[in-house]
């Protein structure tokens, strides 16, 4: 895993150069104050931004915002979401691969690349090659260091292999500030990048921030007052009337769904994550932010990532029906305008892209009311254990920890101490053992995804072997990728907190809409299908932010000339 810390050459000299004196956990840089006496005038670089470019970026990832919701709500919204479909609407925007997480997902919004070559292959992967004796590796985390906590770990951007665009302006223009807020550490990391002035995610009772960084005034104010929320908790937000059609009770794991509305009981911090009301925090220390950091007042584009990490707790806890997903997606949209108006007061010109990381499916047991009887969890024969012990009575090895996985779906991996005919011979017995269930639709060994060529055309018509090998980093990935058929949700049982997710190659879970707004620009909407990477050439279009050829799986969408956004302009 030594290897991957390299970054690549892609990044260039430059960036290289100011993150090397740029540590992730190093101390944060200092807040822009007015100066107490003129100083010389910094030299100009030799590349300006472009005529008109907007003084701030604010990228925004909604966790687990597909399509299918986007659409299903987007006559109810009143504010900022509503403000946005003012825009540029893609309604059609996928992320492309087939493991379709958080992580992998926001490594490509401001990367431009696709997760397979950002090394960013799924939330966690195995590796059996660390010394400690949990081989799970966390895409946010440096494994190499011991967090004081032994439970904990070292949050990092040590895995992503590619700069961000902030990276790539900050190498270009270093008076310019990168920004990151988030619900999740790994939204506000893989956003962020490797040359970040500030980055701030929620974590227990309040914001964190990276090992090493003292917290600022912003993120002091914000954890001060949410402790007081915290402490006297809060009352159920009250139920729309669109959303009172979505009130029925589910039963589910011995406990029901469907009817809640977020009343807070005084230090349920589990509630807290789980409601808007995390949302609307991390927009609040968003805008504390733009203050302390003086973002877009500068002479250069500064830019701000803020991922929103509620509607994917909300999603995973009680589905993406009933009254908890509805009353939900109100007080985010309320939240999103809130927070415009508050840049809107301080003047700036900025510019927004909105999308999601990933799309999410509803829990099975309300899908089943629905008359959709192909939706149902996953047998526990296809968990890592079960397929163990399958493959040992094929082959006579010894079956403990034989096929390791994170779970039912995606990456798995063979003991790494088997002698390759040994694993040849379970890499057989285990990808024949997959194709004989009944719930999978694909199973691929890393040597075919590895010779399949790069996927082109539009990423809606790819194939499974396409969308896997997206995701695919050879020094990472499994031995075998495991695709469930269209509807098997891969939780074999559903419990508090736990009743739904995503991660599938399917189009629920990879279909998001991308939307870009600036003041004055003409609304349009493309239904055509687009890609999450092509968000970052279109924002360095906009900017006049000159970019290497090939160093983006995207491409720049035309958004509007009369915003400054010119496709092709700069190299």
């Amino acid at each position: 895993m030594a290897s991957r810390k390299i970054l690549p050459a892609s990044l260039g000299a430059a960036a290289l150069a100011l993150i090397a004196v740029m540590p992730q956990t190093g101390a944060a840089r200092p807040v822009r104050q007015a100066a107490a006496k003129p100083a010389a005038a910094a030299p100009a670089p030799a590349v300006q931004p472009a005529a008109g470019a907007p003084g701030l970026v604010v990228a925004i990832a909604v966790d687990q915002f597909s399509a299918d919701l986007f659409a299903q709500y987007r006559s109810r919204f009143t504010g900022g979401l509503a403000r946005l479909a003012t825009g540029a609407v893609f309604p059609a925007g996928y992320q492309s691969h087939a493991a379709t997480e958080t992580c992998p997902g926001h490594a490509t919004i401001l990367t431009g690349v696709r997760p397979g070559r950002a090394g960013i292959i799924a939330n966690t992967w195995i590796d059996q090659s660390i010394a400690r004796t949990r081989k799970a590796v966390y895409c946010a985390e440096d494994e190499t260091k011991t967090a004081a906590d032994a439970k904990d770990y070292v949050a990092s951007v040590s895995h992503l292999l590619v700069p961000t665009l902030g990276d790539r302006i900050k190498a270009l223009w270093p008076a310019s500030r990168n920004v990151a807020v988030a619900g999740k550490d790994r939204g506000a990391l893989m956003m962020g990048g490797h040359a970040i002035d500030a980055v701030y995610w929620w974590k227990g009772a309040g914001f964190n921030t990276l090992e090493g960084r003292a917290l600022t005034p912003a993120a002091i104010t914000a954890n001060t007052a949410l402790s007081a929320i915290l402490a006297e908790g809060a009352p159920a937000f009250p139920l729309p009337d669109f959303c009172k059609a979505k009130e029925r009770a589910v039963p589910v794991g011995g406990f029901a769904v469907g009817t809640g509305r977020f009343a807070l009981i005084a230090g349920d911090k589990a509630s807290f994550r789980s409601s808007p009301r995390l949302d609307r925090a991390t927009l609040d220390l968003a805008a504390g932010l733009v203050d302390e950091h003086k973002l877009g007042k500068g002479t250069v584009p500064d830019v701000l990532s803020i991922s929103l990490s509620a509607t994917d707790y909300v999603g995973h806890g009680f589905g993406t029906e009933g009254t908890e997903m509805c009353v939900h997606l109100q007080q985010l949209d309320l939240a999103l305008g809130d927070f415009f108006a508050a840049l809107d007061s301080r003047g700036i010109d900025y510019a927004v892209v909105l999308t999601a990381d990933h799309g999410g499916f509803d829990m099975p047991e309300r899908l089943d009311e629905q008359a959709l009887p192909a939706a149902h969890r996953v047998s526990k024969a296809l968990l890592p254990d079960a397929l163990s012990a399958a493959v040992a009575a094929k082959t006579g090895l010894d079956g403990k920890d034989l096929v390791q996985a994170d779970g039912p779906s995606g990456d798995m991996w063979l003991r790494r101490d088997l002698a390759p005919a040994d694993k040849a011979r379970a890499l057989a017995a285990l990808k024949a053992e997959l194709l004989a269930s009944p719930e999978v639709a694909a199973a691929f060994t890393s040597d075919e995804i590895a010779a399949a060529p790069e996927p082109s055309g539009s990423a809606e018509t790819w194939s499974l072997l396409d969308r896997a090998k997206a995701s695919f980093h050879r020094p990472i990935s499994g031995d075998v990728v495991l695709m469930l058929k269209r509807g098997v949700v891969p939780i074999p049982e559903g419990g508090p907190g736990y009743v739904a997710t995503h991660g599938s190659p399917w189009d629920y879970d990879r279909r998001v809409p991308m939307l870009f707004w600036r003041k004055g620009m003409t609304a349009f909407e493309q239904p055509s299908p687009v890609e999450t990477v092509d968000i970052a050439p279109t924002l360095a279009a906009l900017i006049g932010l000159p970019v290497p050829a090939g160093a983006f799986d995207g491409r720049c969408l035309d958004l509007d000339a009369g915003i400054g956004n010119t496709c092709g302009a700069r190299p």
